[in-house]
């Protein structure tokens, strides 16, 4: 039986990736050990590292007054650091808040400043996105935050908004690598790797030279991306393997058509997923039709007693991790890149067996 592992996050990875991690496991390219035993600042894992960034400028088309940096912390310690290096003496930033994420970033911004809630879905439990033209934003912010796509809400906002001469600032964490996007227009991109990039433990922060290099008062080095950019991620010792199993993920991408060809297969995945939910009232779809995302698809049943049974059903038939979070309840099928479309088809195929027999 085939698993089709559809969690949020940690996630799929994609198969010929995890193969080559296994084959090189204990013996990279001859060199007699694994790259979890290398010395960080040796020249084989300083290769690796200098081609991984490499390969993600080329993917995403990084501009070259762009810093990538391979960080720890998660993109919980990014809702810190983003105000600490970019408030840069003003008093307040603009955040958008569109879910649990925006939440938790906003909660900690304040530590820091005052934050501007520059619109907010919380009205109908999240289920949409403002529109631009509501945004109340403040011609004095810092900067402008927001998350693009909602992990456990599933909503997604497929333009970038113009923020003038404000940097912009997005939370990728579930939709980097997903569809190309114009990282001219962003101030910081940061993303945890755990969802479209490799294992967990891993954060990627990709940051416009000019917002470098003046801190809040008290700063911790560790938070200040200067100190990173200057010393290429190494002032302490980084996430090896992380960035390692990653730049294997840069080149899987690279080998199958970069970002239009994922973008191209992740619309036919959420398509084929979105019209199973829409066909029939046995299941529904609890996000605004132009915000569902492409990568996170919750879904209720329409008699939350059969959620239990259908979790059952569904593992049976190697269909994993589709509980809901525990915050909205119901189910979530996450569909990254490395989701291959069969799985989506498996699982459309077991719903529309599920409701035949339970409908």
């Amino acid at each position: 039986m085939t698993i089709y592992n559809f969690s949020a996050g940690p996630a799929v990875l994609p198969k010929a990736v995890l193969q080559q991690v296994q084959a090189e496991m204990v013996n990279w390219h001859g060199y007699g050990m694994s790259v979890m035993e290398m010395s960080h600042r040796g020249k084989e894992f300083m290769g690796i590292a200098a081609e991984a960034e490499a390969d993600l400028r080329e993917v995403m088309s990084i501009p070259g007054n762009y810093k990538v940096l391979f960080l720890q912390g998660g993109a919980s310690s990014q809702f810190a650091m983003v105000p600490m290096n970019l408030l840069r003496g003003k008093a307040s930033a603009d955040y958008l808040n569109t879910g649990e994420w925006s939440k938790k970033a906003i909660k900690e911004a304040r530590r820091y400043g005052k934050v501007n809630v520059v619109a907010s879905s919380e009205d109908r439990n999240f289920s949409y996105a403002p529109a631009f033209a509501q945004w109340q934003r403040d011609p004095n912010a810092a900067y402008l935050h927001y998350t693009p796509n909602e992990t456990i809400g599933g909503v997604e906002i497929f333009d970038i908004p113009e923020s003038g001469n404000t940097p912009l600032v997005a939370d990728m964490s579930s939709t980097i690598l997903s569809r190309p996007m114009d990282v001219s227009k962003f101030g910081v991109i940061y993303a945890g790797a755990q969802k479209n990039i490799g294992p967990a433990g891993l954060t990627i922060v990709i940051v416009r030279e000019d917002l470098i290099g003046e801190t809040l008062p008290g700063t911790p080095t560790m938070f200040d991306y200067k100190i990173h950019a200057d010393n290429e991620s190494m002032y302490n010792t980084p996430a090896t393997f992380g960035m390692y199993t990653a730049g294997l993920v840069f080149k899987w991408l690279k080998a199958n058509g970069g970002l239009a060809a994922m973008e191209k297969t992740n619309r036919e995945k959420a398509g084929l997923l979105y019209s199973r939910l829409d066909s029939t009232g046995f299941y529904n779809s609890p996000v605004a039709v132009d915000n569902r995302s492409l990568m996170n698809v919750p879904f209720t049943l329409h008699d939350a007693a059969l959620d239990d049974a259908f979790l059952k059903g569904a593992k049976d038939a190697g269909l994993l991790q589709l509980k809901g979070h525990r915050s909205v309840g119901g189910m979530r099928a996450s569909i990254y890149n490395a989701m291959p479309l069969a799985g989506v088809q498996a699982l459309v195929t077991y719903m529309n067996d599920f409701e035949k027999t339970h409908g």
